[in-house]
């Protein structure tokens, strides 16, 4: 018998690009006031600049990082990841900066928390909006 399942809703690409922006938006939103240590002062529009620079840095620099630091990423079973995010949210901060945009991080722990409230929070709106599917499998054995 043929599972109940409902073809994917197709977005336009500028939707979804849209749509992973404000997710990243109220994801550091989310970061900047559960982290100590992870300030932001501004306008509200500020943060989706520096949510702008947080994925082009993700885009650009992640996919080389990854590369150079292999061996650890497989050693730590992917926990090496969270160092990666903690540094490139950081970088994000440096960037910001120089911007003229009040968003700083304090030191590595504050990134790396930070790092990982913004991949949970990115994760969860992601599955809400549809953006990420998710497909549960029930297996009948008779």
């Amino acid at each position: 018998m043929e599972p109940n399942v409902s073809p994917p809703t197709i977005r336009p690409e500028w939707q979804r690009l849209l749509l992973r922006w404000l997710i990243s938006s109220l994801a550091i939103f989310a970061a900047v006031a559960v982290v100590p240590g992870i300030t932001f002062a501004g306008p509200g529009w500020q943060i989706g600049i520096v949510a702008l620079v947080f994925g082009l840095l993700n885009a650009l620099l992640r996919p080389l990082i990854y590369l150079l630091t292999c061996p650890l990423v497989i050693l730590t079973l992917g926990l090496f990841g969270l160092v990666i995010n903690a540094v490139l949210l950081g970088l994000t901060s440096a960037f910001a900066n120089q911007l003229n945009i009040a968003f700083t991080v304090d030191g590595f722990w504050p990134a790396f928390l930070g790092g990982l409230v913004i991949s949970i929070v990115t994760t969860l709106l992601s599955v809400i909006a549809g953006d990420t599917q998710v497909q549960v499998v029930r297996v009948r054995q008779e």
